[in-house]
């Protein structure tokens, strides 16, 4: 810590003495430096938290209480007064003054040289420096000897937490939490608020800090890894000062390599992964159930689901990392591997509070299969690729919503709406142009199963007014509506163009 007034008035060798009652927070105020002036007003070539000496030659030119006032309102820690130079003791206004505005007042008696409380004050400065650049080196080489242990990610930011006396939090390429040292110093409800500006630092993809307020507390963000490859977040809870920020760099590069040392291995084990996706839909399911549960994640028994997760390529890592901790921590699950679609889940079918986050979290594409067994992998696969091909945008679609919404519907959103218009565009220019209602009453002709009297009371018109629209409809379309397969085209393309 920085040397305050306290402790220099704590000096024997100087023999300061405070000449007026001060707040204890004033007193134990960290001196910056100090600094030594009788010009009338010094203000212009001091800074907040140093101490000034003067030996009272300017009072004959200003008011004390101004005097005070300007100092006040620079930040001055302290003044001290030195008696027996110029004057006897020191002005009782300048006392006055300094007790009104809790000023801290000391005397410097005659025999104590300015420069020697300067010069003592220097020496208590450097003797922090070097205390804290001491404790810095020490704290780094702590740490780097818990990151040689056998799981250094963890010991690092144990001992990290320890010689900080804060609470220290990583959070995974996904955003999600990890682990926090102690495991209670930070309140769940601030790492909460604390995980929506994490991932926000995470989509950007580039290295940065920031400090955020949280549950009453600033904690620190610093991203894990390099421009591009980020591998998470690293938050810390405390104000720290240079020393304290060097020593929370150098985690950052131990975590930084730990955990793209730990990336290799799961990249090697999605390969494997990768491998038993192939083996499942060949059909070796007892294979791949026998050997999954050494890579982290046992396939799923009973009913289960097959979903495809596709996501743009910067977000891959994150999402794999998210999927590589479910599996382990879902115990039979959930199993995943990477196929030539995107990232292919066998779920269990009750479960799917994991592929509910994914669009949030990535921006993925989820297309579910309905309820299938093992042995039925292969097309359960065709369906949710059937129901990611519905997607245009992030989010998640089931295979049993589009069984539900029909086949018309389906084939809509499989990419047949630009022909779907093409069909219906005579009908659509000739009610522009002529401002006549074809579309409209072709629409609800067909939804009456082609009877005038039911299309004409839906509409409000006679059903003579209805017979002549769907005669010129199909003059317009060139389409034969007297024909089931004329008017089926028209109203898949009706459906499809919506």
């Amino acid at each position: 810590m920085l040397p305050t007034l306290r402790a220099l008035l704590a000096r024997d060798d100087l023999a300061l003495r405070l000449a007026t009652p001060a707040p204890a927070a004033a007193l134990d105020a960290p001196v910056q430096w100090v600094h030594s002036s009788d010009l009338v007003d010094p203000t212009p070539f001091l800074a907040p938290g140093q101490v000034l000496l003067t030996t009272g030659t300017q009072f004959d030119q200003t008011d004390a209480d101004d005097y005070v006032a300007r100092l006040v309102d620079r930040g001055i820690t302290g003044l001290g007064f030195g008696t027996e130079v110029i004057r006897a003791g020191t002005p009782v206004a300048l006392i006055e003054s300094c007790g009104a505005r809790g000023l801290p007042l000391f005397e410097v008696p005659y025999r104590t040289p300015f420069i020697a409380v300067a010069r003592t004050t220097a020496e208590l400065i450097a003797a922090d420096a070097y205390a804290r650049h001491t404790w810095a080196l020490d704290a780094q080489r702590a740490i780097s000897l818990a990151a040689l242990r056998a799981d250094g990610l963890r010991a690092a930011l144990a001992e990290l937490a320890r010689v900080l006396a804060t609470g220290v939090a990583l959070f995974d390429a996904g955003g999600g939490l990890d682990r926090v040292f102690p495991a209670d110093a930070i309140d769940p409800i601030a790492l909460g608020v604390v995980r929506r500006d994490v991932e926000l630092l995470l989509a950007r993809g580039q290295r940065a800090s920031a400090t955020v307020e949280a549950g009453g507390r600033s904690l620190q963000l610093h991203t894990l890894g390099g421009r591009g490859r980020l591998r998470g977040v690293l938050a810390v809870g405390a104000d720290l000062d240079e020393q304290g920020r060097e020593v929370v760099a150098s985690v950052v590069g131990l975590a930084s390599l730990a955990l793209e040392q730990a990336r290799e291995l799961d990249r090697t084990r999605q390969r494997m992964r990768t491998g038993l996706v192939h083996a499942l839909l060949a059909g070796e399911t007892e294979l791949v159930a026998r050997v999954a549960p050494d890579l982290g994640g046992a396939l799923p028994e009973g009913e289960v689901r097959v979903a495809i997760v596709a996501v743009d390529s910067d977000r891959r890592d994150g999402l794999d990392e998210l999927l590589e901790r479910r599996a382990r921590q879902s115990t039979g699950a959930l199993f995943f591997g990477r196929t030539d679609d995107g990232v292919l889940l066998v779920i269990d079918a009750a479960s799917s509070r994991t592929l509910r986050e994914l669009p949030r979290r990535f921006g993925a594409r989820v297309g579910v299969s309905g309820v299938a067994s093992r042995e039925q992998l292969t097309p359960a696969l065709a369906q949710a690729k059937d129901a990611l091909a519905t997607l245009d945008e992030p989010g998640m679609r089931g295979f049993d919503d589009l069984a539900a919404r029909g086949i018309v519907d389906s084939l809509a959103r499989g990419g047949t709406r630009e022909l779907a218009r093409a069909a219906i565009a005579p009908l659509t220019r000739h009610d522009a142009d002529a401002g006549t209602e074809l579309v409209a009453t072709l629409r609800a002709w067909l939804e009456a199963d082609a009877q005038y009297d039911r299309a004409a009371a839906a509409l409000g018109v006679h059903r003579h007014t209805v017979r002549a629209r769907i005669a010129l409809a199909e003059r317009v379309s060139g389409r034969d509506l007297g024909t089931f397969a004329g008017r089926a085209e028209l109203w898949v393309a009706l459906v499809a163009s919506a």
